[in-house]
């Protein structure tokens, strides 16, 4: 069974009380979820959130994590079009909230919750359906 009850309130909190380690692990579960739900449908493969943050992303000087997030938003917003669920996310929502958004300040929280809502939303599926 795939998670579905990650909220913002809870990442954030524990994240800030682990230091950063809880948004880690909840990301490399994401990335891990992700490829087991879609990778049947699109033959795709998201890299492991560990592997970007610790190796290719300082490699890259940051640019690899832009990318990647571009990618992982396109992939979950292609896997719930595909199952037909309301809900809609791509690589607009990361450019517009995370990175425009960080103007206002609130803009990559308002991400991270549509991010996480994307995710809960496409793994309440895969527990029911498992295809």
């Amino acid at each position: 069974m795939l998670r579905t009850n990650r909220g913002l309130l809870k990442t954030i909190l524990l994240s800030i009380i682990t230091f950063g380690i809880y948004g880690l692990v909840v990301m490399s579960h994401i990335s891990e979820e992700i490829n087991l739900i879609a990778t049947k449908r699109d033959s795709k493969h998201t890299m492991h959130y560990c592997l970007l943050v610790f190796i290719v992303a300082p490699i890259t000087l940051g640019i690899a994590s832009f990318v990647w997030n571009h990618r992982i938003c396109n992939r979950i917003g292609a896997e719930l079009q595909a199952r037909n669920l309301p809900y809609s996310i791509s690589a607009g929502t990361f450019w517009g909230w995370d990175i425009l958004g960080s103007l206002i300040i609130v803009g990559p929280f308002i991400f991270l919750y549509k991010f996480l809502k994307a995710m809960n939303i496409l793994n309440a599926d895969y527990n029911t359906n498992k295809e």
